[in-house]
């Protein structure tokens, strides 16, 4: 770790500093001269978008602390680069790194669509809320332009099956009028996820997002449209942004929101090094206690995985964090229900008289 970075040599725009090696490769390509055939393997700051065709659509959540069994991910890396993301390990899998790759080589899922009509239309199909997305953000810029998961909302409100989602990009107000359909059907709940109402933390842990105060404009939005919307704070980080807490669930209860939950960060797999690298270059004065904070939270260590206790955390500090957190949703949202989706109405279409919201 290079404590002493210049500025020049920051990478402005992007989460991760660092690209490390992908642990299932024994062997990399390394740059050793800045000359012949070295060049082909020097990296690109711009964005590549990769395209891919998967058998299958829905993964299978076997985690019993998410509170949802399946999910969709039509994207696979991230372009908002925040640099806490648990997916940023999923990356590994498809050959790249979870640090700079995770940001600038995108996978899309192309036949998206056409994989989740084939799932609905098996005669043993039953269906239950499917969560978009558990891994990457479903709204994340390329959408902007591919409009995937348009079309996928607009297959779910033609076989009016239930769905969740969750986003921190405003191109989500695009899609309002499927989302107000589907919420007419009582078919779909949203999650908008804010960490902090300060802009200089959100440019420096998650550079390619929208501000807070267009994420809340997002939720104001939603509620005008009667469309379930909670506020997600993810993740907690203590010493930078767990004061926060009661000010940004009140100015989401302000605009709208009914409920709201909560993540304290873990550092599992390649996210410990990407981040602690990235602590020590953006807080380095604060660095040492950022991390003893985390680990506060996780029996003395970045990382725990155990059920339950990995997203809320363990021990005083987590404690301290649970307490704040009850009492301003108590203060400022009451103690609502979350909505249950409907399940009663799922219809596989006439496809001759099938018509698209594209």
């Amino acid at each position: 770790m290079d404590l002493n970075q210049s500025e020049e040599e920051y990478f402005k725009g992007r989460g991760a500093q660092i690209n490390p090696n992908n642990k299932f490769y024994e062997q990399r390509y390394v740059q050793e001269f800045i000359e012949g055939l070295d060049e082909a393997f020097l990296s690109s700051d711009s964005t590549k978008i990769i395209a891919t065709y998967p058998k299958t659509i829905l993964s299978k959540v076997n985690s019993p602390d998410l509170g949802f069994h399946r999910s969709l991910n039509p994207y696979q890396g991230c372009e908002h680069g925040c640099i806490y993301c648990y997916a940023r390990n999923s990356h590994e899998y498809w050959g790249y790194s979870a640090g700079l790759d995770f940001e600038r080589k995108i996978l899309v899922k192309y036949n998206a669509v056409e994989l989740l009509e084939k799932e609905f239309d098996r005669k043993s199909y039953l269906p239950e809320p499917i969560f978009m997305s558990g891994n990457t953000d479903c709204y994340q810029p390329i959408e902007r332009k591919l409009k995937i998961t348009r079309q996928l909302l607009s297959t779910f409100l033609v076989y009016k099956h239930p769905v969740s989602l969750i986003s921190k990009n405003v191109l989500m107000l695009r899609d309002l009028d499927i989302l107000a359909a589907l919420a007419d059907l009582g078919l779909v709940s949203v999650s908008v996820t804010i960490n902090s109402l300060r802009e200089e933390v959100r440019r420096k842990m998650e550079p390619r997002t929208a501000t807070a105060a267009a994420r809340l404009k997002l939720i104001e939005k939603l509620a005008e449209k009667n469309i379930p919307v909670s506020l997600m704070i993810a993740p907690i980080v203590p010493g930078i942004n767990s004061d926060e807490m009661p000010a940004l669930i009140k100015r989401a209860a302000d605009v709208g929101a009914k409920w709201a939950s909560y993540t304290i960060v873990r550092l599992n797999g390649a996210i410990a090094d990407i981040f602690t690298d990235w602590v020590y270059k953006n807080y380095p004065d604060g660095a040492e206690k950022i991390i003893h904070g985390i680990e506060a939270c996780h029996g003395g260590k970045l990382n725990d995985s155990q059920w339950g206790r990995r997203i809320r955390g363990d021990g005083e500090t987590a404690e301290g964090i649970r307490q704040l957190f009850k009492v301003a949703v108590k203060k400022y949202m009451g103690l609502q229900a979350y909505p249950v989706l409907r399940t009663d109405l799922f219809e596989r279409p006439n496809r001759d008289a099938q018509m698209r919201l594209f």
